[in-house]
């Protein structure tokens, strides 16, 4: 009891000061009256969170041993396509029962995540399955009354993500994008600094997402699928693709053998977006909240093309650059007319050191972007990176995407979220689902 009741009080310590340091930040989303009613409005911190995981792969497991850390959070079921990874979800959650202290209990498994969504003892679902699935999977959540953490990229295409905004506030559902970078003091405040003036008016902004920035054309051949995945019912609304390993990295129990490699499915055009939404999901999702243009975007956007790098161009005259920059490391850079601010994970960088942060906060054994969505659930608010956050930071990466697949330069209404008068771009926005699939927010 005591070491709960220290938990407690250091994440309340923590919150307080991270949500106060961003409590200045114009385009800090607002906590919405939207979301449902269905825990009490009062709760305590004995209430627990009921959780569910639809997708078992490597990112899963970092966030079962993230969440199962936090004081009222409870695992209880997993779905997965793949049924080795099936039995090791079990095992885990077993395991780090063990190392909490907390009693053994017996969690299901299910090849088909709308049989975990049946369960009327799941409060809310982590969804960390590959891109294409994740708004169906999200918006049959919604249906379902179960609060949402969704892995970054929010969703595959424009089109998902616009149903899936629907989805989540027809339904009352909390939703929150796992943006982590959000939740960081670094990269709070950085923003803190922009928002504020402290470099000048933002002339431009760098962003390195990783090379190369889009995704290639499906060029892998057939391998022999695994013997417990159910290969049709992994690429559900896709058109066929033949297995092969670098899509989903081979694991073992005995011995037992983890993904030595993050899957290779998101860097092909068919099922992924490339570094442009592996890693553009993080580093736009900076420079759009540093620049106040959270729910909105750029009016332009220029291919890589011609040895010029792709450039995004918003309505205030603003420039964001992609392409590497001092070292190459994933990160953003606001330059202004006044000073520079350089952020990535675990560095900061300024053209004065006033600008630096001053301490770091203590450090906790869960991460403070998970324990965000578990009070969100709670107190029926919306989280730090709410459903159209997440939302019009994809459309970034997508509408990226698209120029430089089409090499020329595109106009992009914010508001409609559509490319004005542009039939061909326009098309690209969503592709037809296969196998039966169909996209119904509502």
């Amino acid at each position: 009891m005591k070491n709960k009741q220290k938990l407690l009080a250091s994440r309340r310590k923590f919150m307080g000061v991270s949500l106060l340091s961003a409590a200045g930040l114009s385009t800090l989303p607002q906590w919405s009256m939207a979301v449902g009613n269905k825990f009490m409005s009062n709760p305590d911190d004995n209430h627990q969170a009921r959780l569910g995981f639809i997708g078992l792969g490597r990112q899963a497991g970092g966030l079962i041993n993230g969440l199962s850390r936090i004081p009222g959070v409870e695992v209880l079921a997993g779905s997965d396509v793949y049924g080795l990874k099936r039995t090791r979800f079990e095992k885990q959650v077993a395991d780090l029962r063990k190392e909490l202290g907390k009693e053994s209990i017996s969690v299901q498994t299910y090849e088909n995540y709308k049989d975990l969504l049946q369960r009327p003892d799941i409060d809310a679902v982590v969804i960390a399955s590959p891109d294409h699935w994740h708004a169906l999977m999200a918006i049959d959540a919604c249906k379902a009354n179960k609060d949402v953490y969704l892995e970054k990229p929010l969703t595959l295409t424009v089109k998902e993500g616009q149903e899936l905004v629907k989805a989540v506030r027809a339904n009352g559902i909390v939703l929150a994008v796992g943006s982590q970078q959000r939740s960081d003091l670094n990269f709070q405040h950085a923003v803190r600094m922009v928002q504020k003036g402290k470099i000048g008016k933002v002339k431009q902004i760098l962003v390195h997402v990783g090379q190369p920035e889009s995704p290639k054309p499906f060029d892998l051949p057939a391998e022999q699928v695994p013997e417990s995945l159910n290969w049709e019912k992994w690429l559900g609304p896709l058109k066929h693709l033949p297995f092969n390993n670098q899509l989903a990295p081979p694991i073992s129990l005995n011995p037992p053998k983890n993904e030595g490699f993050w899957g290779g499915w998101r860097w092909y055009k068919e099922t992924g977006g490339g570094y442009m939404t592996d890693w553009g999901a993080h580093m736009f999702d900076i420079a759009q909240w540093g620049l106040g243009m959270d729910r909105s975007g750029p009016v332009e956007v220029r291919p890589n093309k011609d040895g010029r790098p792709l450039t995004f161009l918003y309505a205030n005259g603003t420039e964001m650059v992609v392409g590497p920059f001092d070292g190459g490391t994933q990160g953003v850079k606001f330059i202004g007319e006044e000073g520079w601010i350089q952020v990535s994970r675990g560095n900061f960088k300024s053209s004065d050191k006033s600008l630096k942060p001053e301490s770091k906060s203590e450090k906790l054994p869960y991460s403070p972007h998970l324990l965000d969505f578990y009070e969100a659930i709670q107190k029926r608010r919306d989280p730090q990176v709410p459903v159209e956050v997440g939302h019009s930071t994809c459309v970034v990466c997508t509408i990226g995407n698209i120029a430089n697949e089409l090499q020329r330069t595109l106009r992009w209404d914010p508001a409609n979220q559509e490319f004005p008068g542009d039939e061909e771009a326009n098309a690209k926005l969503h592709y037809d689902y296969e196998n039966g699939y169909s996209l119904n927010a509502i």
